[in-house]
């Protein structure tokens, strides 16, 4: 354990609270479901410290067939992501993928929820190693618990939410000039490619074809070889301009069903959430059905098309083809007008806005380093917090010895009841 005031002590979970590991009630009854009484999984975790509602819910009978929660449990994931949690502002239950700590009269649950950030660490070194991280309720029941008095565990939480609402407004200031700076990109974007006396249609400057995928997918007799095989995952991983690296294969015998291209060839995806995000390749490729491409462009015009692409991405974004998943077809591409201009003018508008962006890079990079420190901010609060460094101990306080004694008693009271 780290170092501790005194007057604090040492103890493990399960010394000061019941703790109960959820279920979920059987789905062979449908009427146990969609009633008004919060059933939290991992996913409803970590969005706020109070949790009054969640993505499933049950009905009174269903609540009846699951383990009961009072108001101010504590919830922690215990699968896969550990630590995720939150606090119950009502009666509710949860799944078996979270240990809850129920409430104890003595004990803050706020103070517990922001000591559940110092003990990440401990529950992920002492999981479980399965395919997913597990941490059962009689391992997590042993992790460490620093218990002061209940008036210091008030001060802390008091302190902690008055520091984390000083860097939370920072944090808001820094999400709005990131926000802006995105603006800004688009508006030299769209200044760069509009007011310009001649436009030609894409068609007419190059040929634009759809990749193709061998089927069945993974199937050994086409994918596994030493020919790169793009998909939209490569174009969509990163904000750079150009895709170097590629992460699946396939064989000779997949390049009937599917297309190969040339270094040098400017892609687009064109199906999904990301479609519209161009990138030049720099290798000889093949690629998927998800992404299309230009053909027999200049390469000296490369990056007057790739900034154009980028100038387009949230109109393609919008157009409407009345189907489930957002798909560009070849024709939609081919139709988009681009300036006729020069190959000098290209030059020039794209060093404008090379210009422009790397300003923005260089704002953007000081955003995020202030971002990641706000964070590493609110570590070294809690880290203080939970050395008793955050505030000053006050001697008249009860010691936690005390605190500790009477609760194992009313402990030992109820569980003979």
């Amino acid at each position: 354990m780290s170092y501790s005031p005194k007057s604090w002590v040492e103890c493990e979970l399960k010394d000061v609270f019941d703790i109960v590991t959820g279920k979920t009630p059987s789905k062979k009854h449908p009427e146990y479901f969609g009633g008004n009484i919060p059933f939290v999984k991992p996913g409803d975790l970590d969005k706020e410290i109070f949790i009054s509602s969640s993505e499933d819910s049950l009905t009174e009978i269903g609540f009846n067939n699951a383990p009961f929660l009072p108001k101010n449990t504590i919830l922690i994931s215990c699968i896969g992501n550990l630590g995720k949690k939150a606090i119950l502002s009502c009666d509710g239950s949860c799944n078996q993928q979270i240990n809850a700590i129920l409430p104890n009269k003595y004990i803050s649950p706020k103070y517990v929820y922001y000591y559940i950030d110092k003990i990440k660490h401990w529950m992920n070194t002492n999981s479980s190693a399965t395919t997913v991280t597990i941490l059962n309720k009689n391992t997590f029941s042993q992790a460490p618990f620093l218990l002061p008095s209940l008036n210091e565990q008030k001060r802390i939480v008091e302190k902690i939410e008055k520091e984390f609402e000083n860097i939370d407004k920072g944090i808001e200031y820094l999400s709005r000039t990131k926000e802006q700076i995105k603006q800004y990109r688009q508006s030299v974007l769209k200044s760069a490619y509009t007011n310009h006396n001649k436009y030609i249609k894409i068609e007419d400057l190059c040929e634009v074809v759809r990749g193709g995928s061998p089927r069945p997918a993974g199937d050994t007799r086409f994918y596994n070889g030493n020919i790169p095989f793009l998909k939209v995952a490569d174009l969509t991983k990163n904000n750079e301009k150009y895709i170097n690296d590629y992460t699946y294969t396939i064989k000779e015998a997949g390049l009937k069903k599917t297309r190969l291209v040339q270094k040098n060839t400017l892609l687009i995806s064109n199906s999904g959430a990301t479609l519209g995000i161009p990138k030049i390749c720099t290798f000889t490729t093949t690629f998927n059905d998800g992404i299309a491409a230009f053909l027999k462009l200049d390469e000296e015009s490369l990056s007057f098309h790739y900034y154009y692409w980028l100038s387009k991405t949230t109109e393609l974004r919008n157009i409407n083809q009345g189907a489930a998943q957002p798909n560009l077809n070849t024709n939609l591409l081919k139709i988009q007008k681009i300036p006729d201009v020069s190959k000098e003018k290209q030059k020039q508008i794209v060093q404008e806005i090379e210009k422009r962006f790397k300003i923005a890079d260089e704002i953007e990079k000081i955003v995020d380093d202030n971002l990641e420190k706000a964070k590493q901010l609110k570590q070294s609060i809690l880290k203080k917090a939970f050395e008793g460094r955050l505030v000053p101990q006050d001697p008249t306080d009860e010691p936690a010895s005390k605190l500790l004694e009477r609760i194992k008693q009313e402990r030992k009271i109820n569980d003979r009841k």
